[in-house]
């Protein structure tokens, strides 16, 4: 983190349920730190101090609105901390964004990419991005997590059906770790020494990722958590359910640097409250995966 000035500038999404509740009232309580958080609602009670700005992620216009009141606002002043928490789940792939993509895709992934592009080159030396993912993208903890990577069936399914949201959740969560190594890769990242980290918080209790789900799917998840990934937890402990003010606690400790990952790793997994550094999926470690994500991605938002 830079030294040369007095105060922390982070930039955050994701700030108003869940886990980055906790997580931006940890950052904000910091000294010399400036939050700056986007937000659908920006009406929402936040930590004192913080700005709000308006963030629609399912909007790429949005996106790209949001970075330039950002860059307003800071002027020459440069972003040590990007936090691109905010995330979605819904019962299935049917909706779509502003701009024609799959709903879910949009949000979780190619709003966090674009404003990831967008905003990395007004990072400081020394910044750390922050990408929030989920074990979920991993076959080895989840049967339903993806297996192969086609980014164009992922932005315009042509099949849904029971499934289709989670499926699709855990489909955007690879990508978030893709992106991640994306940015890891790249000559201006390494030469400006940003730290970059992708963040699981495990499976977390009283989040909003599945508000949009009919009511019926809200209580059998909330069942499946109670019983069958209780006793899953037995055995399992990434089956063991945390709480959103342990998992914000940790992004906040991550994004702050009082948690890193060792040298030449990159993903941090919250386990039964504790982070642990477990090798991604074989598919989240792919090249040739993370190329194409990059430059597909790249092409629906519209940059090179």
């Amino acid at each position: 983190m830079s030294q040369a000035r007095a105060q922390r500038i982070v930039v955050m999404t994701g700030v108003t349920a869940g886990l980055g509740v906790h997580a931006v009232q940890h950052i904000a309580a910091r000294p010399d730190t400036r939050v700056i958080v986007g937000a659908r609602e920006t009406g929402r009670t936040l930590p004192r101090g913080v700005e709000a700005i308006p963030l629609e992620l399912g909007s790429l216009a949005s996106v790209r609105e949001f970075a330039d009141a950002v860059m307003r606002r800071l002027g020459d002043a440069r972003i040590d901390i990007l936090v691109l928490n905010a995330g979605m789940q819904t019962a299935n792939n049917e909706r779509r964004s502003a701009d024609g993509y799959e709903l879910t895709f949009a949000v979780n992934h190619l709003g966090h990419y674009l404003l990831a592009r967008l905003l990395a080159p007004h990072m400081a030396e020394h910044g750390r991005l922050v990408i929030t993912t989920s074990e979920m993208h991993d076959p080895a903890v989840t049967p339903l997590a993806p297996k192969s990577l086609d980014l164009q069936a992922l932005a315009r399914p042509s099949k849904s059906g029971f499934g289709s949201g989670i499926r699709a959740y855990a489909a955007s969560k690879l990508c978030n770790l893709l992106t991640a190594q994306s940015f890891v890769a790249l000559d201006d990242v390494k030469a400006r020494q940003i730290d970059v980290i992708a963040f699981t918080p495990g499976l977390t209790g009283g989040t909003s990722l599945g508000r949009d789900s009919s009511r019926f799917m809200r209580v059998f998840v909330t069942f499946l958590m109670r019983t069958v990934f209780r006793l899953i937890g037995l055995f399992r402990p990434e089956y063991v359910m945390g709480t959103a003010e342990r998992s914000g606690e940790a992004l906040a400790e991550v994004s702050l640097g009082v948690v890193t990952p060792p040298p030449g790793r990159i993903y941090i997994s919250l386990v039964k409250g504790e982070p642990v550094f477990p090798d991604p999926s074989e598919l989240a470690r792919s090249r040739d995966a993370r190329d194409r994500v990059w430059r597909e991605s790249a092409a629906m938002v519209g940059i090179e």
